[in-house]
């Protein structure tokens, strides 16, 4: 079944005046996706400065959170933005000019990946301060008084680290941020190129394929890196890995049909131009490329 267009024709976008004029321009432009990925952003970044994790409590018995604290990780917080930020974004713009992408495919195509990054750390960081599960290396950072008992539950209190951020940041192994950021940024670049190259369509070659793949590759090895340096566990990471690429399939397919679909490399109409088509007003548009009428919106298209 198609999904229908929003017809104009009645509700708030028929009105006369400024309650018409905020509802149609609230249909016709993107401007829900921007104020949501505002609200994303905001909430990220309060819920990790200001907000401590649930703690809890542990044996200092407990072999599995024993491990030793890397002061040098292999891949630092800031080095992730880089590789599965930054990268993806640089090598996403270059294509699309590349390709001579239209103004409404490069902004939906952009747009897609900052939701993608964004939705991830929102959704990892309310999970990791929810469940508030200690890291591997929680002992070495914890550094416990002398005498503590170690075979009977304590709590964060036995814990002499004075440094605030190393030591409640112990309580916020469960699932990976690194994992979950690196599959969101270069999940969502692994893809794109599959569209663009129609790797899911028949008889698609493997040097093809191999490209379309590669981030994830890199994803995976800066998700490995998180077992290496005893962050986290494999249970983790593979939890954080699964939310990334989830986050940034839900963005992709937003804007972008199924990738078995013979259109995979055109994005969908845009909003506009489904507006407008309620009117009967569709206009040759090059960033659509054709009226929005003939673009397959029920993605069921095989041949």
């Amino acid at each position: 079944m198609s999904r229908s267009t929003r017809s104009p024709d009645h509700g708030l976008t028929a009105r006369q005046g400024w309650i018409g004029s905020v509802a149609r321009f609230w249909e016709k432009t993107y401007a829900p996706d921007y104020i949501g990925l505002a609200i994303l952003t905001t909430a990220y970044f309060l819920i990790e400065f200001l907000q401590e994790p649930f703690h809890r409590m542990f044996f200092l018995s407990n072999i599995n959170i024993q491990y030793p604290h890397a002061e040098i990780e292999r891949v630092s917080p800031g080095w992730n933005i880089i590789y599965a930020g930054c990268i993806p974004l640089v090598i996403l713009t270059l294509t699309l000019i590349v390709l001579r992408a239209g103004v409404h495919k490069s902004h939906v195509t952009i747009l897609g990946f900052l939701i993608s990054l964004f939705l991830t750390v929102f959704i990892t960081d309310v999970i990791k301060n929810a469940v508030g599960r200690p890291r591997p290396d929680l002992i070495s950072r914890c550094k416990p008084k002398p005498n503590t008992p170690k075979d009977a539950l304590v709590d964060w209190t036995v814990c002499t680290e004075t440094n605030h951020h190393t030591l409640h940041d112990g309580w916020r192994s469960f699932p990976s941020g690194h994992s979950s950021f690196a599959f969101a940024g270069l999940g969502f670049l692994s893809l794109f190129f599959c569209g663009q190259m129609h790797v899911f369509r028949p008889r698609t070659d493997l040097g093809r394929a191999l490209l379309a793949f590669a981030p994830l590759l890199c994803a995976a090895m800066i998700a490995i890196s998180r077992c290496e340096d005893y962050r986290h566990d494999v249970y983790d990471v593979t939890c954080g890995s699964i939310i990334g690429i989830s986050v940034a399939y839900f963005s992709y397919r937003r804007y972008y049909p199924k990738l078995r679909s013979p259109k995979c490399h055109e994005p969908f109409p845009s909003r506009e131009a489904m507006f407008n088509e309620g009117f009967g007003k569709i206009k040759d548009d090059e960033e659509t490329g054709r009226r929005a009428r003939d673009f397959d919106l029920s993605d069921d298209e095989e041949s």
